[in-house]
């Protein structure tokens, strides 16, 4: 299995999708980046309406990092209308045709000769696996990419996927304020099968939404942020962390203070009742 960097540079936001950042400013956040530590770059074909992996493309070149150094992780299989797609209707594909221009596309947009992970942005129900999964490995073999994985995928899907190729990742939503994969057998799958994790919006609903679990959880994070001596978001990428599935979050902060934040928070070992005392509050009640 690949490795990456226990923190992950989620790069959505980082252009027109979000902070916008011209050439240089996006050039200083990957140097960043970088000297923290994290390594691995989080990218999707449509992020930015096709944008923004082009424009980290130019910003890479500018920094001063190197390519054998990090690590590109891309999406794809999102027919996605926009300005430079002027599509009917947002769809899926999955055709061999499209999953090899994607690639090619996206290989000239990050000025790199491989993608260290390809993932399927989302599963489609008219998807061909057996056909996907030959396509995929065709890639592999010419070295297009080093590996594949899903994301959003359900355990259905992965064990249907399975039976023609395992994948290696799967990136999903998880956080304390969005607990189902832990409940509804897709972490379970994951370890089952030995397919890692990664985890999209790793801090939840927390700092977006003033409700009766945000409420909860400040209440409940309020001891343990003085016993741990960090920050709220430092204790929710904790919680996320001690799942035995290994979980590698997906930040989606341009800011560098954060991002040093995040890291730090891979050094906190968030006790066994703490996790549970979290857990509790974001549900509202005591474990079955």
């Amino acid at each position: 299995m690949q490795e990456f960097s226990p923190i992950i540079a989620g790069t959505m936001t980082w252009g027109q999708w979000g902070k916008n950042l011209d050439t240089k400013a996006m050039a200083s956040r990957i140097d960043a980046c970088v000297a923290l530590g994290i390594t691995t770059f989080d990218h999707a074909d449509i992020y930015g309406g096709y944008t923004t992996e082009a424009e980290f493309g130019d910003a890479f070149t500018a920094s001063g990092a190197k390519r054998e150094s990090v690590q590109f992780i891309s999406k794809c299989g999102i027919q996605y209308p926009c300005d430079a797609r002027p599509l009917a209707v947002k769809h899926y594909d999955y055709s061999p045709k499209h999953l090899k221009n994607s690639v090619a596309q996206s290989l000239k947009n990050l000025h790199t000769d491989y993608l260290d992970l390809l993932l399927l942005h989302r599963p489609s129900p008219l998807m061909d696996y057996a056909l996907v999964v030959e396509t995929l490995e065709d890639l592999v073999q010419e070295g297009s990419i080093l590996a594949w994985g899903v994301s959003n995928f359900t355990p259905s899907q992965l064990q249907l996927l399975k039976a023609y190729q395992k994948p290696q990742w799967n990136q999903i939503e998880c956080s304390v304020t969005h607990t189902s994969p832990l409940l509804d057998g897709t972490l379970d799958t994951h370890q089952q099968l030995q397919i890692g994790t990664m985890a999209w919006s790793p801090l939840g609903s927390y700092f977006k939404n003033s409700d009766e679990i945000t409420q909860r959880l400040t209440a409940c994070m309020t001891p343990l942020l003085e016993k741990y001596h960090c920050d709220a978001s430092q204790l929710l990428l904790a919680w996320l962390r001690k799942h035995p599935a290994g979980i590698l979050p997906v930040v989606g902060t341009t800011t560098p203070e954060r991002l040093k934040d995040a890291m730090a928070a891979t050094k906190i070992d968030l006790s066994l009742e703490d996790w549970f005392t979290l857990t509790e509050a974001s549900w509202g009640h005591r474990f079955p």
